[in-house]
C-alpha cells in the first residue's frame, strides 16, 4: 500500500532537515547567552563578572587545573613537569565615568582622632 501521508514528500522532508539544521545551529551558536563574550575583558569597578570560560585567563588552563587537583601526580612511570603558566593579560573595560579623587598635597592623618559625629 501507497504511503498517503505527507512525511514521504520531498517538500516536507527538505522543511524537517532545514529544522534539524537550525536547531544545530542554534544550540551550537557560539556567541549565545550561555557561550562565550566576542571580546573578553575585566571591568574597572562596580561591576563583578559573573562567568568567564577558562581560555579567557591562560593559553594553558587544562594543565594548570589538572596541576591543581593534582591529577597525575603519583606518576612514577612517567613524572608530570612542574607546569609554567602561560597568562594572558585581559583588558580593562569601564562602563561609566568616574570623577577624579582629589587628594591633599601634604596628607597628614593625626593619631588618636575622633570621627566627625553625625547630628542626630
Amino acid at each position: 500500500m501507497a504511503s498517503t501521508r505527507n512525511n514521504n514528500t520531498p517538500g516536507d522532508y527538505c522543511l524537517q532537515q532545514n529544522s534539524y539544521k537550525q536547531s544545530l545551529d542554534y544550540n551550537q551558536y557560539q556567541y549565545s547567552q550561555v557561550g562565550r563574550a566576542y571580546h573578553n575583558a575585566l571591568p574597572c569597578i562596580g561591576i563583578t563578572p559573573s562567568h568567564m570560560p577558562r581560555e579567557a585567563f591562560s593559553k594553558n588552563s587544562v594543565d594548570i587545573e589538572s596541576a591543581l587537583y593534582g591529577i597525575n601526580s603519583t606518576n612514577l612511570v612517567n613524572p608530570q613537569q612542574p607546569v609554567v603558566p602561560e597568562l594572558k593579560n585581559l583588558p580593562g573595560v569601564s562602563y561609566f565615568e568616574r570623577l577624579q579623587t582629589f587628594m591633599p598635597e601634604p596628607l597628614v592623618v593625626e593619631k588618636y582622632q575622633r570621627p566627625f559625629p553625625v547630628p542626630k
